[in-house]
């Protein structure tokens, strides 16, 4: 029998379990259990309990069959937890260093309480931490283990289960349950307080409690839900009718009960606006109802908040708020008065657009910043004109790269007039990076993000801690990030990375990526024709080499000797060379040995069929390598700054071990994995298998589909094709000649 139990709900936080998780299986205290309960979770949490239990059997996972919210989900673990103690962490917190053994060390030296408060403070995005305010209350001066009657103050504490360690025979002996619906921690909490009789505190932070910017917290979430809060507190109530000292506590829960009422209502994200009123009403007769005798308001502004519920004066409250509002206005005109009359034409226009209707049938697509028509976006755009042609099909193009447009492609210049009319009355949006901090977010838009990759190095707000992202604004960025209404994932793992780096309250679409569909369905004249293309003999053995960028460094220093290279692979070896859109390759000088053999390929927008014509792709810290796994062909990994890079940007897990295939860390180890035939030897093809389970979740050559079909044509999840199992996929075949060509044999390096 373990010491103590902790209970960890998991629902929807697969961003945040890992963490969650490690900061208990890193304690120094051992003497513990997990049991963590997969409320029916739509994510990749579950997966991930199960992988933890498979490493560590203190953790046991509960996995039910239907979601059946945070109160219940805790109690079907309660009734496998076998601790002298049960304490609850929700899953997207995390315990501080050295909880466990302080809180166990508490126990012990109180002679094991019925209940034990500890400290915590309050994480946020940002990186800002904030105390408990009623931290003092925590002291432990005086009797070390005391009655809520000997000490009624601690009912000002923030009432939450998650910072408290409860004796589970004292749950047992009380009967305590969580009940459905939100705000469950009302009920168990006044009730094992009132009815405990050996109280004990710990004054020490043991919970960093997270407050989620949004789209995590349930009680973040607009919703008529928050109506459950009279259910909840018509349970406490009950609950002290019970009681014979019930008197004593009835004023200090009707305090509790109508600041919780008011803080509902005044803060923005909860109620829907039409419900507000309502709330209002039902408040106000909770009020009447069950005011004590002798009722003494609060004195100041919350006194007359009390005053107009006591009144149900809804238009008073409305009216407060409006008074408020209109000074605060009153003050912003004047100050950007002078600020409007300098606006320029085309922004009065964009304003002007912003007022008219949407044009339900109008969808604008943009990638990598209006660069061409390109990426997850226009594979999007193809897949809507075979499965909604009525959808007309604009693409945002920077005047620069107006001459790279398709032929019959509708297209808008950036930052022209028509561009800002589009973005206005557009009911879509589509792009791969964020639209500008100008464009406004109409109610009735739709906007999908469907990113570029899968992430490798660092983002969002991952890379806060690294040097790299010095001068990257956060904020804004996040204010950019919360006009997303879907976000497109190729993966679980992509997935649990922009829940936690992104933290905005849009949908994750685990479609796959579109722009991978033609890695899955191109067939063998396909990838010849991607080499006719690019004057590429069939017989050639060729390698894409595709660096990513460098932060740290200034202008672009050639990370390889492209024709030393060349020269050690002979005449039978082509090196595509494809840099990042931030950088510029080298060039191979007129009259070499290699010309012709080295290749730039940065211009070639449609990156997909420069993988249908590589025999192996040759990178670093690219997110091309979890595409083009997906073709389950050749990949080496590049890396000859990791130290450096990992430091400096940040990765999500060791490429050097992790990696899809053969690594080499210096130009001679490259030449030799290439020249030697290692590139495609068992070993590499048993890390390519590794990787492509771990990352090629969704891409099966439907992802387009399947987003057309739910965010243009509306149909539900359950109705899009389910994705095909990756053993029973077939990828454009390889290049025939070099499938079964021999190992290259390296020639002398000068």
């Amino acid at each position: 029998m373990p010491r103590l139990s902790l209970v960890v709900p998991v629902y929807n936080v697969q961003g945040y379990l890992v963490e969650c998780l490690e900061s208990v299986l890193g304690q120094d205290f051992r003497d513990f259990e997990i049991v963590a309960v997969d409320d029916c979770s739509p994510d990749g949490s579950g997966a991930l309990l199960d992988e933890y239990a498979a490493r560590d059997e203190r953790i046991r996972v509960i996995h039910l069959s239907e979601n059946v919210g945070l109160g219940r989900a805790r109690n079907a673990a309660l009734e496998e937890a076998r601790g002298d103690y049960v304490l609850f962490l929700d899953s997207d917190d995390t315990l501080a260093p050295g909880s466990l053994a302080a809180i166990a060390e508490r126990l012990t030296a109180a002679g094991d309480p019925d209940v034990l408060i500890y400290d915590y403070v309050r994480t946020y995005w940002n990186g800002e931490t904030r105390p408990n305010q009623k931290a003092l209350l925590l002291k432990e001066a005086g009797p070390g283990v005391f009655s809520l009657a000997e000490r009624p103050q601690l009912l000002s504490l923030l009432q939450i289960v998650c910072n408290k360690a409860y004796r589970r025979d004292f749950i047992a002996q009380e009967g305590l349950t969580f009940p459905p619906g939100y705000y469950e921690d009302a009920l168990w909490t006044f009730r094992s307080l009132i009815t405990a009789e050996r109280i004990a505190v710990l004054d020490r932070v043991c919970l960093l409690y997270r407050q989620r910017r949004e789209g995590g917290n349930i009680l973040s979430t607009v919703s008529r839900k928050h109506f459950d809060i009279f259910e909840q507190y018509r349970r406490v109530f009950e609950f002290l009718d019970t009681r014979a000292d019930a008197e004593r506590w009835r004023a200090p829960i009707f305090r509790k009960m109508v600041d919780h009422y008011l803080a509902i209502l005044e803060r923005p994200g909860r109620l829907p606006r039409d419900a507000r009123a309502e709330f209002f009403h039902r408040a106000a007769a909770d009020y009447r109802a069950r005011t004590p005798a002798g009722f003494q308001k609060p004195a100041g502004s919350r006194g007359k908040k009390y005053a107009l519920l006591e009144r149900d004066a809804y238009a008073g409250l409305v009216g407060a708020k409006a008074v408020v509002k209109l000074r605060v206005k009153a003050g912003g005109y004047a100050r950007t008065t002078l600020g409007r009359t300098r606006r320029t034409a085309l922004s009065l226009d964009y304003r002007h657009q912003l007022r008219l209707p949407l044009d339900e049938n109008l969808a604008v697509f943009s990638a990598f910043g209006g660069r061409g028509v390109t990426c997850n976006p226009a594979a999007i755009a193809t897949e809507v004109a075979r499965l909604a042609p009525h959808i007309r099909r604009v693409w945002a193009v920077r005047p620069d790269a107006v001459d790279q447009v398709p032929e019959g492609v509708d297209f808008v210049r950036v930052g022209s007039r028509e561009y800002w009319a589009a973005l206005a009355r557009a009911t879509y949006l589509v792009n791969n990076v964020n639209f500008p901090d100008a464009v406004v977010r109409r109610p009735g838009q739709i906007h999908v993000q469907t990113h570029r990759g899968t992430p490798l190095k660092s983002m969002g707000l991952d890379r806060r801690q690294y040097p790299a992202s010095a001068n990257i604004d956060f904020a804004a960025m996040l204010q950019r990030c919360d006009r997303w209404d879907f976000s497109i994932v190729a993966n679980h793992f992509s997935s649990a990375v922009w829940q936690r780096a992104y933290p905005c309250s849009y949908t994750s679409l685990a479609t796959g990526y579109p722009r991978n569909d033609v890695l899955l369905n191109s067939t063998a004249e396909d990838v010849r024709e991607a080499r006719r293309a690019l004057g590429v003999a069939e017989d050639a053995t060729v390698f894409l080499y595709m660096p990513t960028h460098r932060e740290y460094q200034r202008g672009v220093a050639p990370r390889l000797d492209l024709e030393k290279l060349a020269g050690r692979l002979g005449p039978d070896a082509v090196l595509l060379v494809r840099a990042h859109p931030d950088d510029h390759p080298a060039k191979t000088p007129a009259g070499s040995p290699s010309e012709g053999r080295i290749i730039d390929v940065s211009g070639h927008l449609a990156v997909e069929r420069l993988y249908l014509a590589a025999d192996c792709l040759v990178t670093d810290y690219s997110s091309a390598m979890f595409d083009y796994a997906n073709l389950d062909r050749p990949i080496v990994i590049y890396a000859d700054d990791w130290e450096t890079y990992s430091v400096v940007r940040g990765t999500y897990f060791d490429v050097l071990t992790q990696a899809p295939g053969a690594v080499a860390t210096t130009e001679e180890e490259l030449a030799d994995v290439l020249g030697s035939g290692a590139w495609r030897g068992e070993r590499a093809a048993l890390a390519r298998d590794r990787f492509r389970r771990r990352f090629c979740d969704f891409d099966d050559g439907r992802a387009a589909e399947r987003v057309v079909r739910h965010i243009f044509l509306k149909e539900d999840l359950a109705d899009l094709p389910p994705v095909v199992p990756l053993d029973e996929r077939t990828p454009a075949p390889a290049p025939g000649p070099s499938r079964d060509a021999p190992a290259l044999t390296p020639t002398t390096m000068r």
